[in-house]
C-alpha cells in the first residue's frame, strides 16, 4: 500500500499522510505532482490519498476511489424520524438497547442506522474483513459530520473491528448479542449506485457457510438476519423465514432463535 496526498498539498496533510502509513505498516511517498494512474504503475499496488476532507483509497488497478459516507443512512435516518418504518430495522426487531453484532460492516449504512435507534443504551459492533476499507470506514465514522447531532454520535458509538466475520464469531462468548447480522456480497451484482459501486473492487468475498450460521446460533439471543437478493438460495439452504419485499431485489431473512 502506498499512502500520499491530493495534488494540492499542506503541512497537515503531509503530516496526517506520513501517520497514516504508518499504522498501516504502508509506505509514504511524496505526490510530486504525479497522477494515481502513475503511482500504481510504478509501484503496482493499491494507494490511499489523503486530501483536505477526506480519504481516498485507490485499489491498483482501478481509478475510481473508494471513499467513506454515510450514503443511505442519512436519509433513512430521516425517514425513521418522520415516523417511517425501516426494513432492517423491522427485521432485525431493534429497539431502544438492542445488541447487534454487523458481521459485514462494509460502508455501515445498517450498522449506523441501527446504532441511532439502540441508542446509548445499546450496542453495535461491525466487522470488516478487508483492512484498508475498515481503515478509511472507522476514520469516516470518527470523524464525518452531518447536520443531525444524533446521527453523528450513533456513527462514533459503533464499535468496529478488522476480522473475517467467522474468527471473530468463534471468539464471542455464547448468547452475547440480540441479533448477528449477514449482509454477504450479492451472487447476482445490483450494487450501482455511487459510492456503492466501488465497493465490488476491494470487498473481500466470504460465503456464509453452515460454520457461520452455527456460530450466529450460539452468539444470538433472539434472532439471526440476513440481506440477500430475491434470487438467493442462502434462505432456504439455511432455514431462513424470508419476508418478502416485492418492490425490491434483496429480501431479508430472519431465523428466530
Amino acid at each position: 500500500m502506498i499512502v500520499t496526498t491530493a495534488g494540492r498539498t499542506n503541512e497537515f496533510m503531509i503530516i496526517q499522510a506520513y501517520t497514516i502509513a504508518k499504522e498501516l505498516n504502508a509506505i509514504y511517498v511524496p505526490r510530486k505532482k504525479q497522477s494515481v494512474s502513475s503511482i500504481h504503475q510504478h509501484y503496482q499496488c493499491d494507494c490511499m490519498v489523503v486530501g483536505k476532507n477526506r480519504i481516498e483509497y485507490y485499489p491498483y488497478p482501478y481509478e475510481k476511489p473508494f471513499f467513506f459516507h454515510p450514503n443511505s443512512a442519512s436519509f433513512r435516518i430521516k425517514r425513521l424520524i418522520s415516523g417511517e418504518k425501516d426494513p432492517f430495522i423491522e427485521a432485525a426487531d431493534l429497539m431502544k438497547g438492542s445488541t447487534i453484532l454487523d458481521c459485514t460492516m462494509g460502508l455501515a449504512s445498517d450498522s449506523i442506522v441501527a446504532s441511532y435507534v439502540v441508542g446509548i443504551e445499546g450496542k453495535v459492533i461491525a466487522v470488516e474483513a478487508n483492512k484498508y476499507l475498515h481503515y478509511i470506514v472507522k476514520k469516516g465514522l470518527h470523524g464525518w459530520n452531518s447536520d443531525n447531532g444524533d446521527m453523528n454520535q450513533a456513527m462514533r458509538r459503533i464499535e468496529t473491528w478488522n476480522s473475517s466475520y467467522l474468527d471473530f464469531l468463534k471468539k464471542q462468548p455464547s448468547k452475547s448479542v440480540d441479533v448477528v447480522y449477514f449482509d454477504p456480497m450479492f451472487e447476482e451484482t445490483i450494487l450501482s449506485s455511487d459510492g456503492i459501486a466501488e465497493l465490488k473492487n476491494i470487498a473481500i468475498y466470504s460465503k456464509v457457510d453452515e460454520d457461520a450460521i452455527k456460530e450466529a446460533r450460539r452468539i444470538a439471543k433472539q434472532r439471526i438476519v440476513m440481506k440477500d437478493h430475491f434470487r438467493s438460495n442462502r434462505f432456504k439452504q439455511f432455514n431462513f423465514k424470508v419476508k418478502i419485499r416485492k418492490s425490491s431485489k434483496f429480501h431479508f431473512g430472519v431465523i428466530e432463535l
